[in-house]
């Protein structure tokens, strides 16, 4: 399996680092695109540095370059995961504007007919937050806040972020232990 990774400058940039670590454990092909400011909210939010997030990474992009092989649809993948999603990606992507790699990446996977999972990350939601979600999801696109289950009973921080990236996980049919599912023992 071969995915995107698209991690954009809305807070939450430890969902995308957990996705690598996930599919990295999973042996799953990965092709990393970090926007300027989700580099801005690692530094602020984590303890890793950029060069060890892109280790997590089978291959890297520069949101700047659009030659990159993910700009194409010749270029296969199985589909892509934005995580976060800023509401300016959501915005872009719901639009057309393809004026970075992250939105360009998910418009090559829309157009052809793969799958697209974004973790947006903005609230409270504006009815134009809503429109352009409403938007996309009317086009199949995976509509996927990082709302917590409480449910699995929840104890930690990586118990919230683990429901939310085994959620997207799930998305793809990739196996995972990261939280309990609902009637197992």
């Amino acid at each position: 399996m071969k995915l995107v990774i698209g991690i954009t400058g809305s807070t939450g940039t430890i969902y995308g680092i957990r996705i690598l670590e996930e599919l990295k454990k999973a042996k799953v092909e990965t092709h990393l695109i970090i926007s300027e400011w989700a580099k801005k909210c690692l530094a602020m939010e984590t303890d890793y540095s950029f060069d060890k997030l892109k280790s997590l990474a089978t291959h890297y992009s520069d949101d700047s370059n659009m030659a990159s092989s993910v700009s194409s649809g010749t270029h296969k993948t199985d589909g892509m995961i934005v995580i976060p999603c800023s509401m300016k990606t959501l915005s872009a992507i719901a639009n057309g504007y393809d004026e970075s790699l992250v939105a360009r990446a998910a418009g090559v996977t829309l157009k052809e007919s793969r799958k697209l999972v974004l973790v947006v990350r903005e609230t409270p939601f504006t009815a134009i937050h809503l429109e352009n979600m409403l938007k996309l999801s009317r086009l199949g696109v995976i509509i996927l806040p990082p709302v917590p289950g409480f449910v699995t009973k929840p104890t930690t921080i990586d118990d919230i972020i683990n429901h939310t990236v085994g959620k997207c996980l799930d998305q793809f049919d990739i196996e995972h232990n990261l939280y309990k599912r609902w009637g197992s023992a």
